[in-house]
C-alpha cells in the first residue's frame, strides 16, 4: 500500500510539472459562440477565428510574439455532423487587406523569427569585435519552444459533434489585422467529400453563409 501511494505521488508530481512547462490554452468552445465565425448549416461545421489582439487573447501564451514579428490566431472548428473530418489536405491563407497572401508560420519559422538578428544589431553592421566575449546566450528558450510547438494548431481528425483548435502564428511584423484581412480554409473532408471553403473576415463579425450548390 505504501508503494502505491507514493507511486501515485510521484506520478501526480509529473503531471503537475509537465503542466507547467506545456501550454495551457483556455478551453475551446463551440465555435458558434465566437465572433468571428461562419457556419455551413448543409455541412454541420462551423469554422471561428480569434485574434490575439487584446490583452486577454494575449494573456494565454508566456511569450510576447509580436515582438518577433509575429501575430497569434486562434482556430476553431466545430464539427455537428456525423462524419469524422480529416484534415492533411487543409489549406489555410492569411488574406491581407492589400490582397497579399500568407501562409502560417511552421516551427522551424517561428525559431527564426526569435533568433534572427534585432534591429539593434543591425545598427552597426560593419562594427566586430576581433575577440571573443564570453559565452552566448542561448538565442531561444526550451520553454518557449515547446510553448509554440504545443499551441500550433494540428491537422488532425476533428470527430463527430466535437470541436478542435490550435493557434496559428503569420509574419505580419506583429501586426493586428487591418479592416479588409481575411482568412481562407479550405481541404476539409468529410468520408470523401470536400466541404465547400471557409473565408472569414477579421475585422468584423459575420453572419452565416449558406453553402453555395
Amino acid at each position: 500500500m505504501k508503494a502505491v501511494r507514493i507511486a501515485a505521488c510521484i506520478a501526480l508530481l509529473t503531471t503537475l510539472v509537465f503542466s507547467e512547462r506545456h501550454f495551457n490554452p483556455p478551453p475551446a468552445a463551440h465555435a458558434s459562440t465566437y465572433a468571428l465565425h461562419e457556419t455551413h448549416k448543409d455541412e454541420k461545421v462551423t469554422i471561428a477565428v480569434e485574434p490575439c489582439d487584446t490583452p486577454q487573447t494575449r494573456s494565454v501564451f508566456k511569450e510576447n510574439y509580436q515582438e518577433h514579428g509575429l501575430f497569434p490566431i486562434r482556430l476553431l472548428i466545430s464539427n455537428d455532423g456525423d462524419q469524422t473530418l480529416m484534415l492533411q489536405d487543409l489549406k489555410i491563407e492569411y488574406i491581407t487587406a492589400r490582397r497579399e497572401k500568407l501562409q502560417p508560420a511552421t516551427d522551424d519559422d517561428i525559431y527564426r523569427m526569435f533568433v534572427r538578428p534585432n534591429r539593434a544589431d543591425k545598427s552597426h553592421p560593419g562594427m566586430h569585435l576581433p575577440f571573443p566575449v564570453g559565452k552566448k546566450k542561448l538565442p531561444i528558450s526550451k520553454d518557449t519552444r515547446e510553448e509554440y510547438e504545443s499551441a500550433q494548431f494540428a491537422t488532425v481528425p476533428v470527430t463527430p459533434h466535437s470541436t478542435h483548435a490550435g493557434y496559428l502564428f503569420f509574419d505580419m511584423q506583429g501586426e493586428a489585422p487591418e479592416p479588409g484581412a481575411r482568412l481562407y480554409i479550405s481541404g476539409i473532408k468529410a468520408g470523401t467529400k470536400e466541404l465547400f471553403y471557409f473565408e472569414i473576415p477579421l475585422d468584423r463579425p459575420v453572419t452565416d453563409i449558406p453553402v453555395q450548390k
